[in-house]
């Protein structure tokens, strides 16, 4: 390559290139010095000053044209009698500017804390929403706010409105306080995110009571399972109508329901045991008296049992919003054994 770059000198690049067989792109690609870096490279006499690159930048991150692609912006200029550049131009000033994307503010969704609660005790934790109930006419319905207790499964307090308030959950949420007697502190109110649960009049009432709130996730109904299975009880029922046909209706229907559900109901998940008797801390008389009933029977005829007494099933010892993930025992190497026959 040396030889061709003398001999270039005196009769051409061409004719040494074919003298010498050599490749003259070769050639060509060899003799060009390349910059270290590309900052140093010399701007072309062409490109658009400094000036010129920042004016093209203003006009295409403006509120005007923030949201429209190059090619829009480079017609809406030609029609008013503008020309910053030609469109592929307009792309390269916004690739050295890294704004080959969207232009506009974006909104950034926080990140939401999943919720932990436990409850040991009835009135440790309140889960509280609003279900809609179909009225006489089309797209009409009743609002029924219903607050409930994880551990007990009993509903403490409930209401049917015409409409979704701020104020009417306020009154609601400050008379089962009452009704209760919730000391400062001692409680914590679980709700999704409506308008009604997220209110600044609830949460300056939640502050002045001294009760702790928690919010599910966006999106996310196991945030909030124990209101959501308790609407599905209500609704699935044999006795709930396909419609109400006025809001004394709808409320003579609930105060059935929420007397039945608290005093009548059997509920799986507290070991067959009423709402009402585990709240007021009834379950474990009851508990013990069932245990007497299996008992006799058993004495009676053991053999029906098969020699197994019966005991029916203790009452949870906690009730979780999202309890937190078991951790996982540690694997614990095999032993090595010293026996003779292992060694062999």
């Amino acid at each position: 390559m040396n030889a061709a770059v003398a001999l270039s000198h005196t009769i051409g690049v061409q004719a040494a290139c074919a003298v010498l067989h050599v490749n003259r792109s070769r050639f060509y690609r060899v003799q060009q010095v390349r910059p270290a870096t590309p900052h140093d490279r010399p701007r072309p006499p062409l490109a658009l000053s400094p000036a010129e690159e920042q004016r093209v930048l203003n006009a295409l991150n403006s509120e005007r044209f923030m949201d429209r692609s190059p090619y829009q912006v480079y017609a809406a200029l030609l029609d008013e009698g503008q020309y910053l550049g030609s469109i592929r131009t307009l792309y390269r000033v916004l690739e050295r500017h890294s704004a080959v994307r969207e232009r506009r503010n974006q909104l950034h969704h926080p990140v939401y804390t999943k919720p932990e609660l436990l409850a040991t005790a009835p009135n440790q934790v309140w889960s509280w929403d609003i279900t809609k109930l179909k009225g006489p006419a089309t797209w009409t319905y009743f609002y029924l706010y219903v607050i409930l207790d994880i551990f007990s499964r009993c509903v403490v307090g409930w209401l049917v409105a015409l409409g979704e308030s701020s104020t009417l959950a306020q009154h609601l949420i400050n008379e089962t306080c009452e009704r209760q007697g919730i000391a400062t502190g001692q409680l914590t109110l679980h709700a999704d995110r409506g308008s009604s649960m997220t209110s600044k009049g609830v949460e300056q009432l939640l502050v002045d009571l001294g009760v702790t709130k928690t919010h599910s996730r966006p999106h996310v109904s196991d945030d909030n399972p124990y209101s959501e299975a308790q609407f599905k009880t209500l609704k699935y029922r044999p006795q709930f109508p396909a419609q109400f046909g006025s809001l004394a209706d709808a409320q003579a229907h609930c105060r059935d329901f929420f007397d039945w559900y608290n005093h009548g109901h059997y509920h799986s998940g507290i070991a067959l045991l009423t709402p009402a008797s585990v709240h007021t801390g009834q379950a474990a008389d009851i508990l013990v008296k069932r245990n007497h009933v299996l008992q006799a029977a058993f004495t009676d005829h053991p053999e029906r049992f098969k020699g197994q007494p019966p005991s029916v099933p203790p009452l949870p010892e906690a009730a979780w919003i999202n309890p937190p993930p078991k951790s996982k025992p540690e694997e614990t190497p095999p032993s090595i054994s010293n026996d003779s026959h292992d060694l062999h």
